[in-house]
């Protein structure tokens, strides 16, 4: 008979490509995970792996088989799940991942009320972004993600997970608090007349510089000129209340205390993101996960939508 373990260790390979980074996910040794799979291979009577320079692959049986392993192992998650709900604790560790300022305003009040309701559960937070929260989240590194979904930019989804919306961010330009513009319209600016500003966003490739640019593009008409590029918000703003910037930030990653700065909607349209929390379809009776999830919904900030 199979083991179920060895079989979980070529679905990880399958996953996440080299023996060393399936060791360090499972904090196995290497020759730990090598020696099983040696025996996996041994159970089945076939080559499962086969060099590839200093790299193994799988061979074509070992794929053959790592769909039936993805299909046993997800069965065994449901039956962990339904054990742990029949039982009602919530016990065990509960990891969250999400970027920065969803970490900030919702993750971390949402772990401190935990640490009171639920003691047993032990929480852990790593800040990442949904690039690699969502393929962690299906590995089964992490029980919950924290991820957003900006207008025109649909958030991918793996198979088995499951998102459930949390609330929609409003998106402000951010001006020097002197600005001309910011003393002519007090409510909304046209975003045509920032065309010829200086602009700071994320780096290439990021949701929040595509969304800068493509916002430009289809409200304002004009091309952004961007010279400062920052994944921090924090450094953002203080180019902004420099004089040397104005940009393009959603509400929940504006500080409470927003000197020399100044906000503005869009006068074009709204412009917004949304935010979800992220769990494995499997994990959906489990209390450790039902505790997360609820303990997010709570820690949801008033946002002003005006």
């Amino acid at each position: 008979m199979l083991e179920l373990r060895r079989l979980r260790l070529l679905w990880e390979l399958n996953e996440r490509g080299t023996i060393a980074a399936v060791a360090d996910a499972l904090q196995f040794t290497p020759s730990a995970v090598s020696q099983q799979l040696a025996m996996l291979e041994r159970e089945t009577g076939v080559a499962l792996l086969e060099r590839a320079g200093r790299r193994v692959r799988l061979t074509d049986p070992a794929l053959v088989l790592v769909e039936h392993a993805e299909a046993l192992l997800a069965r065994a998650e449901l039956a962990e799940a339904d054990l742990a709900a029949a039982s009602g604790d919530v016990t065990g560790r509960g990891r969250i991942a999400g970027f920065q300022s969803v970490s900030l305003r919702i993750a971390s009040p949402a772990m401190q009320s935990l640490a009171r309701s639920a003691p047993r559960l032990r929480c852990e937070l790593v800040e990442a972004e949904p690039e690699d929260a969502l393929p962690a989240l299906a590995r089964g590194d992490i029980d919950l993600a924290l991820v957003d979904e900006w207008q025109h930019q649909p958030l991918r989804v793996p198979a088995g997970l499951e998102r459930h919306e949390l609330l929609r961010d409003p998106v402000h330009l951010v001006l020097p608090g002197r600005h001309p513009l910011a003393r002519r319209h007090r409510e909304a600016i046209p975003l045509g007349e920032l065309s010829g500003e200086s602009w700071a966003t994320a780096h290439p490739g990021m949701a929040w510089e595509e969304m800068t640019q493509r916002t430009c593009r289809q409200l304002g008409g004009f091309e952004p000129d961007i010279r400062h590029r920052t994944n921090d918000a924090t450094v953002s703003l203080a180019l902004v209340s420099r004089g040397l910037a104005v940009t393009l930030l959603p509400e929940l990653a504006l500080p409470e205390h927003r000197r020399g700065v100044t906000l503005r909607r869009v006068a074009d349209g709204p412009v917004e993101r949304r935010i979800y929390a992220v769990t494995r379809g499997a994990d959906e009776a489990r209390p450790s996960t039902r505790a997360l999830l609820a303990a997010v919904r709570d820690s949801v900030p008033d946002l002003d939508q005006a």
